[in-house]
């Protein structure tokens, strides 16, 4: 993986695809049932504990408030776009701003941390 993404940047790519699992994990727990399917449920404890390990080895190397900030901005900002997307839920444009002031602190949070 160190031939394709410089090594400052493997944190930084275990911290986003740990966000990503935080995403399929959240939006995987609408299909349980109340944990009562259990295919569904057990793929969102799958996405789960992915998310967990990957966001652990991202914290390795970046700071800990850095990192969770991060990886829950990422599972915030997928979760409320695919439940858009998928669930039709609201789509309004002081929801977008929200989504951009998220975006904006998960970018600052990025630029704190000199890798």
């Amino acid at each position: 993986m160190s031939a394709i993404i410089p090594p400052s940047s493997i944190p930084w790519t275990w911290l986003v695809i740990a966000g990503i699992f935080e995403v399929v994990w959240a939006v995987l727990t609408r299909y349980t049932d109340g944990f009562t399917r259990p295919l569904p449920t057990l793929a969102t404890l799958v996405a789960m504990g992915l998310s967990v390990y990957f966001l652990s080895l991202a914290v390795r190397s970046l700071p800990i408030g850095t990192a969770y900030a991060v990886w829950t901005g990422i599972g915030i900002v997928g979760t409320v776009i695919a439940g858009m997307v998928l669930f039709d839920e609201p789509r309004g444009l002081v929801r977008f701003l929200c989504i951009l002031l998220i975006l904006a602190g998960i970018a600052g949070l990025n630029l704190t941390v000199q890798q």
